[in-house]
């Protein structure tokens, strides 16, 4: 017998003591972020709809830049946990998006009416619906390689299914419906995701 304390494990690679370090508290306040960003969105989407000119338009644009705080968070869970399996270069590509995307929100919503339609500012434009369809391609890659369990495997594909949905009915049936769909949608799809990390956030933990 001895009364030696085990010494700590020296041969667990360093990139995945850093993935396994993040704690249930730090989840649980990203996915709040998550939620509170969503939240916003949506109750923009709610009173102004997502086509609309003056103050409403840069309200939509700032709320929008919440809701995409709300998602670096939720990238922030998926990097510090490997998610998408060991490598993070498609989580790190799409952080550069978002960023980009998050700065034309940003300046889209502040600049002067004559600069808002630059042409400078279209190609940070375009990297919103891009950074999007990443998040979809990320939410694919959850599913597959099965970290995440539970419903937060499955829940980032719900949440993806965003335009798949409301980008066909705003087409056919017209923002007037479209408006409440895609609200609607966020709720259920990222302001959900990011209360279940907050109320579940073992089930993105790595198992022992």
């Amino acid at each position: 017998m001895t009364t030696t304390p085990a010494r700590a494990r020296t041969d667990v690679p360093p990139t995945l003591r850093a993935a396994t370090g993040l704690a249930e508290g730090t989840i649980r306040r990203l996915g709040l972020g998550l939620t509170a960003g969503t939240l916003a969105w949506a109750a923009s989407i709610f009173a102004f709809s997502t086509v609309n000119e003056g103050v409403p338009e840069r309200i939509g644009d700032l709320t929008g830049l919440a809701f995409q705080l709300g998602v670096f968070c939720l990238l922030a869970v998926q990097f510090r946990t490997r998610a998408t399996g060991p490598s993070t270069v498609l989580l790190k590509v799409e952080a550069v998006i978002l960023g980009i995307a998050s700065v034309w929100s940003l300046l889209h919503g502040v600049l002067p009416s004559n600069l808002q339609d630059a042409a400078w500012l279209i190609p940070m434009d375009i990297c919103w619906p891009l950074s999007m369809l990443g998040m979809m391609v990320i939410a694919i890659k959850i599913a597959v390689a099965g970290r995440w369990r539970g419903a937060l495997r499955w829940w980032p594909l719900v949440a993806e299914s965003w335009a798949i949905i409301t980008v066909p009915c705003a087409v056919l049936i017209g923002d007037s419906v479209a408006r409440w769909v895609g609200g609607f949608h966020l709720l259920i799809g990222y302001a959900t995701l990011g209360a279940l990390l907050a109320l579940r956030p073992h089930l993105v933990q790595p198992q022992d």
